[in-house]
């Protein structure tokens, strides 16, 4: 039987200066992937290098790398404010990556592709754990609803290259993500990385407040950036959706989309005072509920995932721990 993926391919990580798509480089490189004295390639070119932005580009650098695997993380990212601020901008440039990507991978012979999307095109009022079958089942979180279109959009064309042209597409979608490289940037980072930052700076400055968004009381699920990248070389080397062994939906047909998680869920409030308590700061923490909270709960249903032989290992205390001590040292460098 033909493996899935070979020691020998020549894989494009697209997005692999992002926090997804640094972790898979990694796993891939732990794997054995990549190594040139067996023939293999892994591709991570700069913005410089390759516009994803540009369909020409990305036509023309296809042509001459000619990838065997391509891994599509790469994409505009951003927690609520971001996506409220600049809607169409989450729509239109996620949109033309997306197409730009998997389109051309189909045209120009990739054997396998790997689409990312986010746990945020789920519907809004989806009930928990949310099974993928929930996609498209109801209105979506109006705070991010555009970047949820447009990662709707990426999975659906990739279901459709599969369902009418046999292309071996393949999507994750995974829930919040942290990890080394994170996004500490006061208008583009994501709850966790936000609330890491704001507790650190807080305690440096010796202030006896945090102000935190909203109520505190919704409730999400983190996924270490290592543990996504460990999932996606996983499900690459494992997952034929075609198989009558592969995971069904609960109408007995063949997803080609899994979620992934751990499938355990905090709330903003707890995980505010886990974080307080491992830096140490003692002061108050003020919630100002005139600000968004999104959904109320928001954890994924991963025992499809779990049933191939995958799961997550790094719990989130061990995960902040470690998270903590990177944004420390990168404060001190």
């Amino acid at each position: 039987m033909e493996k899935l993926l070979r020691k020998n391919d020549r894989i494009l990580i697209a997005g692999a200066s992002g926090l997804a798509g640094n972790a898979i480089l990694r796993s891939f490189q732990k794997a054995g992937y990549g190594k040139k004295e067996l023939g293999g390639e892994i591709f991570t070119p700069s913005r410089k290098e390759l516009n994803y932005l540009d369909s020409d580009n990305v036509k023309q650098w296809l042509k001459i790398n000619a990838p065997d695997i391509v891994v599509v993380a790469a994409g505009k990212v951003g927690g609520i404010y971001a996506n409220m601020t600049y809607p169409s901008e989450f729509l239109l440039e996620n949109l033309k990556i997306e197409l730009n990507l998997i389109e051309n991978s189909w045209k120009y012979g990739v054997r396998r592709l790997l689409f990312l999307g986010s746990s945020c095109i789920y519907p809004k009022n989806s009930s928990c754990p949310i099974k993928e079958e929930l996609l498209m089942e109801g209105k979506l979180e109006p705070t991010n609803e555009y970047y949820a279109l447009a990662k709707i959009a990426g999975l659906k064309l990739c279901e459709s290259l599969r369902k009418q042209y046999g292309f071996d597409a393949l999507t994750l979608m995974p829930t919040n993500l942290y990890g080394p490289g994170d996004n500490y940037d006061n208008e583009r980072s994501h709850v966790l990385a936000a609330l890491i930052k704001r507790f650190i700076d807080a305690k440096e400055l010796n202030k006896k407040e945090v102000f935190c968004w909203g109520t505190g009381n919704p409730k999400r699920e983190f996924l270490h950036s290592n543990d996504l990248g460990d999932a996606c070389v996983f499900v690459l080397e494992n997952w034929d959706p075609t198989k009558e062994s592969a995971p069904k939906n609960k109408d007995g047909e063949l997803l080609n989309m899994l979620n992934v998680g751990t499938g355990l869920e905090i709330s903003i409030k707890e995980l505010s005072k886990k974080i307080a308590d491992i830096v140490n700061f003692k002061g108050e923490i003020i919630w100002d509920p005139s600000k968004p909270d999104g959904v109320s709960r928001k954890v994924l249903d991963v025992t499809r995932l779990n049933s191939l032989g995958w799961e997550a290992k790094i719990s989130l205390s061990k995960g902040l721990e470690k998270e903590i001590k990177n944004y420390k040292r990168k404060n001190e460098n």
